[in-house]
């Protein structure tokens, strides 16, 4: 096996200092420490702090959206889709606590306050599924005509805070435990 290039480790320590402390938690000193590299050396792959923060996020969502997407079918019926990218959604971050945990600390920093912003405006490109799946649904008047915030909140709020209780041993969740999840999620914003 191939030994890991100072880049990939400067990636994996830094997604996991800052999942664990936070970003003010984790100078640059720190991440360089915990991936066996120089202080300097950080800098030949990143400008600075907030680059690796954005590259970290790039990076997350390159591997969550595949796994989301799987078997994803645009022309089945909206609830159908929900359910879909719901559960793909929990489940990827039950199996992956590390990412779920850096997405917490982004999205709740002003990095991700802003990345949500532009993303919920329609502002910045990417995978857009979640926001496409809302105003379908509010065009074909399934889904609740709520601002795209509060759409997100109803179905994703919920999911986050068992994820989070799932990770720290407060509730196991079962197959039957997410579905009924991601159905109660669906409650929340049918019409």
């Amino acid at each position: 096996m191939s030994k890991p290039d100072k880049r990939d480790e400067i990636v994996r320590a830094a997604l996991e200092l800052i999942a664990e402390n936070g970003f003010h938690g984790a100078p640059m000193a720190m991440i360089a420490e915990h991936a066996n590299v120089g202080a300097g050396t950080i800098y030949r792959y990143f400008e600075n702090k907030d680059v690796l923060i954005a590259e970290l996020y790039q990076g997350l969502e390159a591997r969550l959206y595949p796994v989301i997407l799987e078997k994803y079918a645009p022309d089945k019926p909206l609830r159908e889709r929900f359910l879909h990218l719901g559960t793909a959604l929990l489940r990827y971050f039950i199996e992956n606590p590390l990412d779920f945990r850096y997405l917490e600390q982004f999205h709740n920093s002003p990095y991700g306050v802003e990345y949500r912003r532009d993303k919920m405006l329609g502002e910045k490109e990417g995978c857009d599924i979640f926001r496409d799946l809302f105003e379908d649904g509010i065009s074909q008047q399934v889904i609740k005509d709520f601002p795209l915030v509060i759409l997100f909140a109803l179905s994703f709020g919920p999911l986050l805070a068992v994820a989070r209780d799932h990770i720290l041993g407060f509730v196991e969740l079962d197959e039957a435990l997410i579905t009924w999840t991601i159905e109660a999620c669906w409650d929340g914003i049918r019409r």
